[in-house]
């Protein structure tokens, strides 16, 4: 029962996020969304495939990190193989992380020790990324008036509080993460945490391949924009292109489409430019995320099957 509920969800959130869409691209100027995708030249798409390969690729290193801190040795092709594969099948199926199942799934055949290395190495190193994410949204919105000052939305007030809200909770979490109310399933994560994230300098690590693979994903989003029409200045790194991209962490939906749509289509007037080219830059990204991935993950999936067989 809970499964069929599951599914239920995935597919009915799905099916509004894709209305989400398609009710952004109707609401928009279709001859301004027409125009934005008229300027986009083979240069552009060139470069921002490298970058969602440096993005894909950094991650692969980051997850052998990862699962080599736990007592799980990946061979770092098998680690990018994999990687690949999961980031393509994150992006078409519904809720974002069926990938990642895959990704566990197929990486236990290199263990002996059953699913809980693989698993506990694909769950930390989705958190390591999503944290520092989740620290970059919250300090660009603290940020924001000092670095945009004739760019403040209406709606900063609100923003604030929830990067507030976010932080406090990162740091409640942090401080009281030895207390002995917390549940006992936490605390037995406390020394896998020490070893994935803060023995022997580990942290710099994790920090060093989170900062490289958010730095490709922002580059992407800017070189998408860029190659519609709207070039961004280099502080929508820290503002906007961030909270543009926190919708795709939201567990509903395919890929993010639909929600990092409507954002983008809110948050690019912000800065001058119009809904149009936001929801152009937005769609642009995602295809180039999903061809940057799909192929290399096709390919991946091939080449097992064809050893396999």
């Amino acid at each position: 029962a809970k499964g069929q509920s599951l599914r239920k969800f995935a597919i009915i959130s799905s099916v509004l996020c894709f209305v989400l869409l398609a009710a952004a691209m109707v609401a928009v100027d279709p001859a301004r969304l027409r125009a934005a995708w008229q300027s986009i030249t083979p240069a552009h798409i060139i470069t921002a495939l490298l970058a969602v390969q440096v993005q894909i690729i950094a991650s692969a290193y980051r997850w052998q990190f990862t699962a080599r801190r736990l007592g799980h040795d990946i061979a770092t092709r098998l680690a990018i193989q994999e990687y690949y594969l999961s980031s393509a099948l994150n992006l078409v199926l519904p809720g974002g992380m069926a990938g990642d199942a895959v990704r566990a799934y197929r990486s236990r055949r290199a263990d002996n020790g059953g699913w809980k290395r693989p698993a506990a190495a694909v769950v930390l190193e989705r958190a390591s990324g999503q944290l520092a994410f989740f620290v970059l949204c919250c300090l660009g919105l603290l940020a924001w008036p000092m670095l945009l000052q004739n760019h403040v939305p209406a709606e900063y007030d609100q923003l604030l509080w929830l990067a507030a809200v976010l932080l406090a909770m990162l740091t409640v979490i942090g401080l009281a993460f030895r207390r002995a109310w917390l549940p006992e399933r936490i605390l037995r994560l406390g020394p896998e945490l020490k070893t994935v994230f803060f023995s022997s300098g580990a942290w710099l690590v994790q920090a060093g391949l989170s900062l490289l693979i958010l730095s490709a994903y922002i580059a992407t989003f800017m070189i998408a924009s860029a190659a519609v029409g709207a070039p961004l200045p280099l502080l929508a790194a820290f503002t906007i292109i961030p909270l543009c991209l926190l919708t795709m962490l939201i567990p509903a939906g395919v890929g993010g489409w639909g929600t990092r749509e409507a954002a983008a289509a809110t948050l690019w007037p912000v800065l001058g430019f119009t809904s149009a080219e936001g929801l152009a830059a937005s769609l642009l990204y995602g295809l180039l995320s999903l061809f940057g991935a799909a192929v290399p993950g096709l390919l991946s999936l091939v080449l097992s099957l064809t050893k396999r067989a």
